[in-house]
């Protein structure tokens, strides 16, 4: 980021946004917020330490010899830097979170609150196994659900995000393959899967071969079967796929797959549209991560935490990795090593320690809270949102599949643009000015100018309703020929748009102090 875009307001508005010039630049609550060295003095410190004593470096002559210039704050300084930086900021507490393929849902704080039990938040990796059996009662109890909403034989819980589960699930498929003496080197991936699958495939050396969609938007069994040699050692599907679409052959696939020795791995991150409904070991999968932090409870902007447990089938299981958590006449424990009594077959350690408690508890406390008719009414609500959406927007955007029922996101391609003069990153940008986080654009890439839009079950129809308002605003004004709105929004947030390409290309990584504060570099 740097101090290009600042200064928001509208050309047609320039004169009634400014209003009068303010001595701070702040509008009110709006207020406008330097970095820690523009707010800071460096000759001054929030606390009182003594001089140290003299003492002998040790470095060589490599000590520094000028001051660091560091930013000096008092607490209510730097309280408030970061309380005002929080008020730009737009998360699912503030409203609406569209993002599709991410789902940002309310996360209700009664989870959070069993979370932060100090039983739970105070847990220590290192402690003896014999004063944490109440947390690994909580691994075992959400084990035990996780295996019966999919129907599968064993559980992975270190992974600690999705893509780091993908990883776990085709490690066991590779161990697995190994064990029985076949060296496979080929992964299917169907276009319409995760960006992270062939990712996964590759990283742990495997060839990857792309199986094309189908003008529908789904997975041709024909063509998988075309691609099924005996170098195939698995096929990664996302199901429901990135399109919004639930792939109805999965099972014709699936048994393709393993007639041809094959493991199926399903890409799980969408589990939510069938919570309830599907148990994915009967559509004959082997292994599925599961986004806890996306299905159950907390929504995972911002890089976390997450977890990424895996449910594997029968045939999969003795090679999840350690930990793996057992009963005994003792009460729970948990093998750590391979190769001992409980893990004879495993792959190995992913992580250093036993995944994420707070998301354990979290999801445990969310799928307590809810039973198993609250879950499955959270799936068939989450795809209702979606298909109220399609329905009431597909008059003035594009749907790419036409009249195909969505699961839980709601896919528009570009088409309904044509002969605007603009794209979908205008529209995206517009959709900030109405005060929402815009929706997932350009992605799926099998659609063109792609807009998936995921509301999730925990949004009223007042306010799905207001949202789809503001689109259909936006729409009638591209239509009608008003480019001043989308070209260059957002007039409206702390900054204008920015040079996106060359904010990835040629990123300002350091801070110099600038001349005078208006062009001064983040």
């Amino acid at each position: 980021m740097n101090r290009e875009g600042r200064g928001a307001t509208t050309p047609a508005q320039t004169t009634q946004a400014a209003g009068p010039n303010t001595f701070t630049g702040n509008r009110a609550l709006e207020l406008e917020e330097g970095l820690l060295f523009e707010v800071g003095r460096a000759e001054v410190t929030g606390v009182d330490l003594d001089e140290p004593a003299a003492f002998t470096p040790r470095l060589g002559g490599l000590e520094r010899t000028a001051p660091l210039g560091l930013p000096g704050l008092s607490e209510p300084e730097a309280m408030r830097h970061y309380v005002r930086l929080s008020r730009m900021n737009y998360g699912i507490d503030s409203g609406l979170f569209p993002l599709g393929s991410c789902t940002m849902k309310h996360n209700p704080r009664l989870n959070e609150r069993m979370a932060r039990l100090p039983g739970f938040a105070d847990v220590h990796p290192l402690q003896p196994q014999s004063t944490v059996q109440g947390a690994l009662g909580v691994i075992a109890e959400l084990s035990r659900w996780l295996l019966t909403l999919t129907g599968m034989s064993g559980v992975a819980f270190t992974p600690k995000a999705g893509a780091h589960g993908e990883l776990c699930g085709m490690m066991a498929i590779k161990a697995a393959h190994e064990a029985s003496g076949q060296k496979r080197h080929i992964v299917l991936v169907p276009e319409s899967a995760h960006g992270t699958n062939p990712a996964t495939a590759s990283l742990i050396g495997y060839e990857v071969k792309s199986i094309p969609a189908r003008p529908d938007g789904t997975v041709d069994p024909e063509s998988v079967k075309a691609a099924l040699t005996p170098q195939v050692a698995a096929l990664m599907l996302t199901n429901p796929n990135t399109c919004g679409l639930f792939e109805a052959d999965v099972v014709e696939i699936a048994a393709a797959v393993h007639a041809a020795g094959a493991y199926f791995y399903a890409d799980g991150a969408n589990f939510n549209a069938i919570l309830g409904k599907v148990r994915i070991g009967d559509l004959g999968v082997d292994a599925m991560h599961i986004n806890l932090h996306k299905t159950f409870s907390t929504p995972h902007g911002g890089g976390g935490p997450g977890a990424g447990p895996v449910v594997l089938s029968a045939a999969l299981a003795p090679f999840a990795p350690v930990p793996a958590l057992v009963a005994d006449g003792n009460g729970l424990r948990l093998v750590e090593a391979e190769g001992d009594a409980g893990a004879e077959q495993a792959l190995g350690r992913m992580s250093a320690f036993h995944g994420q408690m707070g998301m354990f508890v979290r999801a445990l406390a969310w799928m307590f809270s809810h039973g198993a008719d609250g879950m499955r009414q959270a799936s068939e609500d989450a795809v209702l949102s979606a298909n109220y959406i399609r329905a009431s927007l597909k008059d003035v955007m594009s749907v790419p599949f036409g009249e195909r029922p969505a699961m839980h996101e709601a896919l528009f391609d570009d088409a309904w643009l044509a002969g605007t003069g603009l794209s979908t990153l205008d529209v995206a940008k517009a959709l900030i000015d109405e005060g929402y986080h815009p929706m997932t654009v350009y992605f799926p890439l099998v659609v063109h100018g792609a807009m998936l839009i995921e509301p999730t079950e925990s949004e009223s129809k007042a306010t799905l309703d207001l949202f789809i308002g503001a689109l259909r605003d936006l729409a009638f004004a591209a239509k009608a020929g008003d480019k001043e709105r989308f070209l260059g929004a957002p007039h409206y947030a702390p900054r204008r748009r920015l040079d996106e390409t060359r904010a990835a290309r040629s990123p300002v990584l350091r801070w110099t102090k600038p001349a005078a504060l208006p062009q001064a570099a983040e």
